[in-house]
């Protein structure tokens, strides 16, 4: 859908926005759901909101989504009550006109709003390892203030989400099966995986404790303050739910600890940047590091490495079936995507017992 014949407007007016719908414009990267900005003219001013559509082949129970994103951002506001700023450092869902808090468009797609944060930016890359640390500060502030939600435990939006042993298997079925003859040319990609398939089960047995848990820490989920820098607000919650903290801190460390983009074809640039990884281990450490357990520390520099695999393996299964779940924007996207990440994988081993030490000097 595009805004021709007024269909995001439409769409729009669904929620309990007032004023008149001025502009509509798409926003983001992110590679599952489609996002605009739109504006509406309030008054004398302008106000600007997030629009987004859900993407029902990924998320295929949105009442359940958008039960946990009301939850969990209802539970941050109560953490910041008093704070002058707190409508920066939390989403703000809009209610549709009919109170409910996502809307079911006669099309059979489902859509979400909230309130757009001004004076505030997502990056793709960090510049520094100073942003690096305010994003990994601003995720293990998230996982803190909702150690104690409440119960009902969440809903699993994607069941087994970071499960890798389960990844793993979908590869090699995805592998078996070849549906478009595109195995022989990842071959080198396939043994890598099937060379490490010792460690894919390793976070899952080691018996460490649920927690809620944001599962896509990618550094461009953070809004960072545009005149101070600090971290702000968590975005893109539809995958909030029970997991273990480390797969955060991971995700985060293969995200914002290297400097090359994630579909990068030059892979001489692909490396864990070390000053960057001690930065995501300090902000990480020092927001949640109060209430993580001495053996989900241990972990911590190992479970970099696992998640870029376990990314790595997805791009790739993705790859071989037909790029039905990443966005791709050229032929060979997602086999890109999966080298950039194995290659990372392979920088991280190369530099284990630093990371680890790194882990103990700043915890």
């Amino acid at each position: 859908m595009n805004n021709e014949g007024g269909g995001i407007a439409t769409i729009a007016r669904q929620f309990a926005i007032d004023g008149e719908f001025r502009s509509a414009a798409p926003r983001g990267s992110g590679h599952i759901n489609d996002t605009w900005l739109v504006t509406f003219a309030q008054s004398a001013t302008e106000k600007r909101y997030i629009l987004q559509r859900i993407n029902r082949s990924v998320f295929k129970d949105p009442a359940a989504v958008m039960e946990n994103i009301r939850r969990v951002t209802s539970h941050l506001r109560e953490k910041l009550a008093g704070h002058p700023d707190r409508e920066r450092r939390v989403l703000t869902l809009v209610p549709t006109r009919d109170g409910g808090w996502w809307h079911a468009a006669p099309d059979g797609s489902c859509w979400r709003a909230y309130v757009f944060i001004e004076g505030a930016s997502a990056r793709d890359l960090p510049e520094s390892p100073e942003q690096v640390f305010e994003a990994a500060k601003a995720f293990g502030q998230f996982q803190a203030r909702l150690a104690d939600l409440p119960l009902p435990r969440l809903h699993d939006t994607i069941p087994d989400f970071h499960n890798t042993p389960k990844r793993l298997a979908a590869l090699k079925e995805a592998v078996r099966l070849d549906p478009l003859n595109r195995a022989a040319g990842a071959a080198r990609e396939i043994r890598f995986v099937l060379a490490r398939e010792n460690m894919v089960g390793l976070l899952v047995g080691a018996g460490l404790p649920e927690r809620v848990t944001h599962n896509d820490t990618k550094f461009n989920n953070v809004l960072l303050d545009d005149v101070t820098g600090e971290g702000l607000c968590v975005l893109d919650l539809e995958t909030v739910m029970p997991g273990l903290a480390l797969y955060d801190f991971g995700d985060l460390v293969r995200s914002a600890a290297t400097v090359a983009p994630e579909d990068s074809r030059d892979l001489s640039n692909v490396r864990l940047d070390m000053p960057r990884f001690e930065a995501a281990a300090r902000g990480y450490l020092a927001a949640a590091g109060s209430f993580l357990t001495r053996e989900e520390r241990r972990w911590l520099a190992f479970s970099g490495k696992l998640i870029a695999l376990e990314l790595g393996v997805r791009f790739l299964t993705d790859y071989l079936s037909g790029d039905a779940y990443f966005k791709v924007h050229r032929e060979g996207q997602n086999l890109d995507r999966c080298r950039v990440q194995f290659r990372l994988v392979e920088s991280m081993e190369q530099q284990e017992e630093a990371m680890h030490r790194c882990v103990e000097r700043v915890g």
